[in-house]
Parts: C-alpha cells; sequence; structure tokens
C-alpha cells in the first residue's frame, strides 16, 4: 500500500471540516474534493508530499499546466477557490504561518449572464400532455417541471423532495437546501394540480407495491436522479420545437428572471432561490438590464 502523504491526510481532514462543521452539500464537497486531488496530484508528479512546501510558484506552475490542458479558465478559477480555502484552513489549523495562494490572482473570466425561457418558452414547455400520453411518466414530468418553474428549486433539492414536505393544501414545500438550510416555496394552483394529478394518477402505478419518502420516483419505483431529470427534462424541450438547450438551471434562471421583470423584490427572490449571499441573486438585475439594452437597441431610433 502506498504511503498516505501529509497533503492528502490534509486535503482529507479539510473534507471532513466542510462536511461537518460547515455542513455544505455533497455534490459541493465532492467538489472541493475533485479539484484538490488534481492538484495533489500535479504536486505529487514535482516530489511533493507537504503543505509546507507548497509555495506560490508551485500554484502559479499547476495553473499553467491547467491552461496548457485547454481547462477554461472559469475551471481554473474555481480551482484556485478551492485551493485558497484549503490553504486558509491550513493557516486556521496552525500547519502553515501564511497561505502560498494569497497573492495569486484569480483568472479573468467573462461574465457569463445564464441563458433563459421567453415566457412563450416556457408555456410551450409547461403545455399539459396530449391525452394520449397521459401516463405515470408523463404526469410525473409535468409536475416537476411545473413545479421546477413555480418555486425556482434547485434540480438536487427537486429529486430530493420527500412526499412529506409538499403541501397541496397550503401550497407550499419545504426545502432543504445547501448548508441543511430550509424554506419554503410557494407554487401556483396551475402547478397544484398538476402534482395532485401525479400523486393521485401517476405515482401510485409508478410505485406498485414498493414505498419511497421521495415525491418524484422513477418507474422502478426508486428516487429520481439529477441526472435522468436533465435528460427528460431536455428531451421535452426538443418535442416541443424549442431550439434552445434546456436543463433544469435554465426553469431556475428563467424563474429568476421572470421574477425580477415582474417586481418581485430582490430580498424575497434571493430567499425563494435560497441564495447565502445576495450578490449572487443580483446576477439577475444583470440580465433584465441586458434584455432592456437589447430592446433599447432594436426599437430605438437612435439605438
Amino acid at each position: 500500500m502506498p504511503e498516505i502523504s501529509l497533503l492528502t491526510e490534509s486535503v482529507d481532514h479539510f473534507l471532513r471540516y466542510l462536511t461537518v462543521q460547515r455542513r455544505l452539500s455533497r455534490n459541493t464537497v465532492n467538489s472541493y474534493g475533485s479539484d484538490l486531488n488534481f492538484f495533489i496530484e500535479f504536486l505529487h508528479q514535482a516530489g511533493l508530499r507537504d503543505p509546507v512546501q507548497v509555495t506560490p510558484a508551485e500554484l502559479r506552475a499547476f495553473l499553467k499546466d491547467c491552461f496548457a490542458r485547454d481547462i477554461t479558465a472559469r475551471s481554473n478559477a474555481r480551482r484556485l477557490s478551492a485551493l485558497r480555502s484549503f490553504f486558509d484552513f491550513l493557516v486556521f489549523q496552525g500547519k502553515l504561518t501564511v497561505s502560498p495562494a494569497a497573492e495569486i490572482d484569480l483568472p479573468k473570466i467573462g461574465s457569463v449572464l445564464p441563458e433563459i425561457l421567453a415566457t412563450a418558452e416556457v408555456d410551450m414547455l409547461l403545455a399539459p400532455p396530449a391525452a394520449g400520453e397521459m401516463d405515470p411518466r408523463a404526469l410525473r414530468n409535468c409536475a416537476m417541471l411545473h413545479l421546477l418553474y413555480a418555486t425556482g428549486i434547485r434540480v438536487s433539492e427537486l429529486v430530493n423532495l420527500p412526499v412529506q414536505d409538499c403541501s397541496l393544501s397550503s401550497g407550499h414545500v419545504r426545502i432543504l437546501g445547501k448548508g441543511s438550510k430550509e424554506r419554503l416555496g410557494p407554487f401556483n394552483a396551475e402547478a397544484g394540480a398538476r402534482i395532485a394529478a401525479y400523486m393521485e394518477h401517476g405515482r401510485p402505478v409508478l410505485l406498485g407495491r414498493r414505498s419511497s419518502r421521495f415525491l418524484f420516483i422513477t418507474s422502478r419505483g426508486g428516487a429520481m436522479t439529477r441526472a435522468r431529470f436533465w435528460q427528460i427534462i431536455g428531451g421535452m424541450a426538443r418535442q416541443r420545437g424549442i431550439s434552445k438547450t434546456v436543463s433544469p438551471k435554465t426553469m431556475r434562471h428563467s424563474f429568476a428572471t421572470h421574477m425580477l421583470a415582474g417586481g418581485a423584490d430582490l430580498r424575497a427572490l434571493q430567499m425563494m432561490l435560497g441564495h447565502a449571499d445576495i450578490a449572487t441573486t443580483q446576477i439577475y438585475t444583470h440580465v433584465d438590464i441586458s434584455r432592456l439594452k437589447a430592446g433599447h437597441q432594436k426599437f430605438h431610433p437612435r439605438g
């Protein structure tokens, strides 16, 4: 068995800290782990096995190697962010006196605004299934899309939603978000009707004699997965003549942008989306402004 380096042990301690102390989601911790393990592999190849051996020069060499592999600036910025958090943790623990990442600048990345659907495209996607398509899976898919757009819920939150956390009588779902923080997601009467139809006519058929605590399940009775729902929503968009690439994130972005365009308060939207920092929510104000500018340039005589 190969010897475990101090670098590997330090990363393991850091990931446990993120899980236990920071209570970050499994997906977020896995993302940190993937980026840090990629960095450790680079250092091990250079013969470095202890965090105290890492200098800014090694970090710059690592980023240079990433760019040489055609890894995007956005991915490298994310990796450097993970490294900064890791080395800050070691400084806090007294393992290092100073972080080697402190003087490294983040790679410049363009401001990529999220793609959204027009309201007419949302209407196309949310149209009820045709009479011949009212099978249990169609009822489920329709209910999931309506709830996604009605609440702006994350796809990981959607597929893990327990039955007991969906209240048809009060018209809301209780969402367990990042960092195990709870919030309420209100939904409209139409979404409620789609969910009710699925729960009455679709879910019992999919379950058969099995049981599940999850609201949305597969034809085998198991919980819906993120990857499968990405496939479903993309396929439904193509079937309904939508040329854009549509994903659960597209629906979440569309929900947020349409809410702001309709006059929603930014703080209220922050709560509905489950953002810890309002700066994350403010990107949707940029999207709306960009649409206003596009309209001005198109219709103003001197645009």
